[in-house]
């Protein structure tokens, strides 16, 4: 299935791996192999290969200088570009809550509660939520594991871990897909941008100025923006790694390097967008934790972050079926 793609490149210089491979043949079973001339080959980057009997050409390679190429970029470029992606992140957050500091709900609390997500949309997103961070996590351990962890709890302990870690990452894979493509069924009516995003954000959705809150309806603009990078990103982690789970299916070994540095990249931008829906959906911001929590909000709360929302709700055009009550049958 992967030839429908064309090889890429990322623009790595150190995927050299990916570019067409000059091979340099030696038979194992002739009476000498020079050292010179394996030293020539590898010198010229050409790939050392044997003779095979079975039909997976990939199995002729004895030595591969790409492999060389390949551990530099797992272990320099990928590295650093998960570690910018989430401290900087952290970093953005930090500065967020000093300058703006907690959300509150201007009008304080008004006591009347408004359903604003159902049983099965709570589960879809915490299905989600849950593999999510168990992937990132045993993702991360695969990227700065190495590095970080190791020195911290020795060698037994770090390959028990990551033995696990990888297992999970494996199995846990798959209810994050079937959350992802409910979320979509879900939601993806309310994400349709629209003109009021625009005015949403021009104003940045009142985030950094007090009593300042733009017209929005299910979805502002900035969950809108959510919505979609976990979509889009969901969608290229789940490609990725089917392909990385069946190698087979991938083709040559630069493909799926291609296909590792897509899966490491797209996860680390993700998991960056994810701390700040954390962020914002929990500390951040007063009264947002309970629409996933036990799935009701404040009124006031949203009024003042979601009124055409509410203004539909009370009107009655988007009440959720379970919130209504038995249907009204005319006198006889």
């Amino acid at each position: 299935m992967t030839r429908l793609f064309p090889r890429l490149t990322l623009g790595l210089g150190t995927l050299a791996a990916s570019a067409p491979m000059a091979f340099a043949q030696v038979n194992p079973t002739a009476d000498s192999v020079r050292e010179d001339a394996l030293m020539q080959a590898l010198q010229s980057g050409q790939a050392v290969t044997g003779r095979i009997t079975i039909p997976d050409p990939n199995a002729a390679v004895l030595i591969d200088p790409g492999g060389r190429d390949w551990a530099i970029t797992h272990s320099g470029t990928l590295f650093w570009i998960t570690i910018v992606a989430i401290l900087g992140m952290l970093a953005l957050l930090v500065v967020f809550y000093l300058v703006r500091g907690r959300i509150r709900i201007d009008s304080g609390f008004s006591g009347r509660k408004i359903l604003r997500f159902t049983m099965l949309e709570r589960f879809a997103h915490w299905l989600l939520a849950f593999s999510f961070i168990i992937l990132a996590l045993t993702g991360l351990n695969l990227i700065l594991g190495r590095a970080l962890l190791l020195p911290l709890i020795g060698e037994g302990a770090f390959g028990t871990l990551s033995a696990w870690g990888k297992i999970a990452h494996n199995y846990l894979a798959w209810p994050f897909m079937l959350a992802l493509v409910m979320v979509f069924l879900l939601w993806v009516v309310h994400n349709i941008p629209g003109r009021l995003d625009w005015i949403w954000l021009k104003q940045a959705g009142g985030l950094f100025h007090k009593g300042v809150h733009p017209p929005a309806k299910k979805f502002n603009a900035g969950q809108k923006l959510i919505f979609w990078s976990v979509i889009i990103g969901g969608a290229l982690l789940s490609w990725s790694g089917i392909m990385l789970l069946f190698p087979g299916e991938v083709g040559s070994a630069g493909e799926w390097q291609f296909y590792q540095v897509m899966h490491a990249v797209v996860a680390a931008v993700m998991i960056a967008v994810v701390l700040a829906h954390i962020y914002i959906g929990s500390v951040g911001m007063e009264g947002a934790f309970d629409a996933m929590g036990n799935g009701e909000v404040d009124e006031n709360w949203a009024r003042e972050h979601h009124s055409l929302w509410v203004e539909e709700r009370m009107s009655g055009k988007t009440t959720p079926k379970e919130e209504r009550g038995p249907t009204a049958t005319p006198a006889e």
